[in-house]
């Protein structure tokens, strides 16, 4: 575990991470040693360890799991038995997963002592922003973050997400702290209406534009649902800060007593600038524009959010883009040492005393109809090799034991003794319909290649997800793509072509067992993308947020099953575009390495 150390005193809280990193091996150890040694009478260890408590025991009897070989324990507590069952500690709250992967939240179980360790784990990587980017300190942090409703197990354990969990850590004792970082009162962060919330901590960002030295948000994703937002409503926000009054339909009385403290005069000087700013053809740099102090944006920008990276640099103009930490509801894994860094080469280096880490290498086999994980070994953290991928497999304070955490990381380095990781995605099929096995990873770089197509015409790929379809035969992949636009109030109308184009640069841009099923097998019919209606993928965060979701945490899923979502997302369509031509295949692809 982490020493205890002052939050405060910067230079601390870097002693910590030179010596955590340095000792990986000892510290991994002693980890382990001290989750066994305390939850040695637990139900879960004692029925696989039979008294045998070392490591070499736990390597060989401890299976590795899934969330679906545990869900039977955490059902257990969350009806009322003792936590003891998996932890000699209680357990005080159960984390709500993002749910989006696989359509219903997880819960996952969490003690106060890991609660603390989080918190100490957060005073980390605080100071690496302020090592590395000038004028940090001269103002406030304007980071959007929202509260989700909790709910009750029948055991009365709190059910909340991890953002809600440090939104609920602020009481009166403590609360000096949050007003010294963030520009936005505690109490808009936590009024539960999210879109009233959102348009008070704007409407205090652009009151307080100058105090503004860094903008952002959990994931690049619920930025920019911001930025949308602010495109929506700045005629609003600017006739509110004209007037000096709020707009009426604002009526929760935490956000009304937050803005009170803001919004005290009319102000049409400060109106007519940001007026002016929001009304120009191109929202280029309104990020910049709008608040000038601004020195960064924060917000996780690796696996499925890299896709949103060219949206944040247009919106920053030039502001850095940075991603600083790497973590779960399950636990949290590695913080990002050179925050400066392009958001595309972002690497995390792991904190040893967070959990004890295990990793199983993975491979993607170019054979047809072979399993992605190749003779899988579990091997520790210090001997994960450079350039490979692995998925986590976590052994946690909170009672999880062995559990593989479904993510894709590849091994960029060391800093100290402590590997370096790039998050790559999710260890997940997403589309598959034949031999066929398209991963996240790889759907993700096929339309990356794809959406450069739509720059010359001035659109821009806003979020996109994906399904197969096999209502016909042979059977499909469906790409549901929605557009924008960088010119303001352009027709979200791209020729028939391109959008052809587009399809079949998808289909060139996947794996050779695809491209085989298509051309030469003929046992996959040609890709199809069907363009929404600007708004569709905020009216799909609301279906899954209606299901338990944060909307902090909330990432769009990239491949939907649920009938419900579906719906939604065919009810949005506005047109539909197949590739018209087959893409190219070779024998010999199929033999070569990926």
């Amino acid at each position: 575990m982490l020493p205890k150390f002052d939050p405060a005193n910067h230079k601390a809280c870097l002693s910590v991470l030179e010596d955590v990193t340095t000792n990986a091996k000892q510290i991994q150890d002693s980890v382990l040693e001290a989750i066994l040694s305390r939850n040695a009478k637990t139900e879960y260890l004692r029925g696989f360890l039979k008294g045998k408590f070392d490591k070499q025991s736990f390597k060989k009897n401890l299976p590795v799991i899934t969330y679906e070989d545990y869900r039977s324990y955490i059902d257990r507590i969350a009806n009322g038995e003792s936590s003891d069952i998996i932890c000699d500690r209680p357990i005080t709250v159960l984390l709500v997963s993002s749910g989006t992967s696989g359509g219903v939240p997880k819960l996952i179980p969490l003690t106060a002592e890991d609660m603390e360790q989080r918190n100490l784990f957060v005073s980390l990587y605080r100071p690496l922003p302020f090592k590395h980017i000038k004028g940090l300190s001269e103002g406030k942090s304007l980071l959007f973050y929202f509260l989700t409703r909790e709910s009750e197990t029948a055991s009365r354990i709190p059910v909340r997400t991890m953002i809600t969990c440090v939104l609920k850590s602020v009481t009166p004792a403590n609360k000096f702290i949050w007003e010294r970082i963030q520009i936005s009162p505690i109490e808009i962060a936590t009024c539960p209406d999210t879109i009233q919330s959102m348009y008070c901590q704007l409407l205090c960002g652009l009151i307080q534009r100058g105090n503004v030295s860094r903008l952002g948000a959990p994931f690049a994703s619920s930025f920019l649902k911001v930025i949308n937002f602010l495109g929506d409503h700045w005629s609003e926000l600017c006739s509110n800060i004209k007037t000096g009054s709020v707009s009426p339909w604002i009526k929760d009385a935490q956000c009304l007593s937050g803005i009170s403290k803001f919004l005290s005069a009319p102000n049409p000087e400060l109106a007519s600038i940001i007026e002016k700013e929001c009304s120009t053809t191109s929202w280029e740099a309104i990020v910049r524009r709008l608040w000038p102090n601004a020195k960064c944006i924060e917000a996780v920008v690796t696996g499925s959010m890299s896709q949103y990276i060219p949206m944040l640099e247009f919106y920053g103009g030039g502001l850095p883009v940075i991603s600083l930490f790497y973590g779960s509801s399950e636990c949290l894994f590695g913080l990002n040492v050179n925050p400066l860094c392009k958001p595309c080469d972002v690497s995390y280096t792991t904190v040893p005393s967070m959990a004890y880490f295990e990793f199983l290498e993975v491979k993607k086999d170019q054979e047809a109809g072979h399993d992605p994980l190749v003779n899988p070994v579990v091997i520790d953290l210090v001997d994960v090799k450079v350039g490979h991928d692995y998925e986590p497999v976590v052994t946690t304070f909170s009672g999880l034991y062995r559990y593989r955490l479904g993510d894709v990381l590849r091994v960029t380095g060391f800093y100290n003794n402590a590997p370096q990781f790039h998050f790559v995605g999710r260890n997940k099929v997403v589309l598959s319909i034949d031999m066929d096995k398209t991963y996240e990873e790889d759907l993700l770089n096929a339309v990356t290649n794809a959406k450069l197509l739509l720059e010359p015409h001035d659109f821009v790929l806003i979020d996109f997800t994906s399904r197969v379809d096999f209502s016909s035969y042979p059977g499909h992949y469906v790409l549901y793509w929605e557009l924008g636009s960088k010119v303001k109030d352009k027709k979200i109308e791209p020729e028939r072509k391109v959008l052809e184009e587009c399809c079949f640069t998808v289909e060139e841009s996947l794996d050779s067992v695809y491209r085989k099923g298509r051309k030469n097998d003929k046992n996959i019919g040609p890709l199809e993308i069907k363009v929404v209606r600007r708004g569709a993928f905020d009216e799909l965060m609301s279906f899954f947020v209606s299901r338990g979701t944060s909307v902090s945490q909330y990432k769009t899923p990239r491949s939907v099953k649920n009938e419900e979502a579906l719906k939604i997302l065919e009810a949005t369509v506005v047109s539909k575009s197949f590739s018209r031509k087959v893409p190219s295949w070779e024998l010999h692809e199929l033999h070569s390495s990926r």
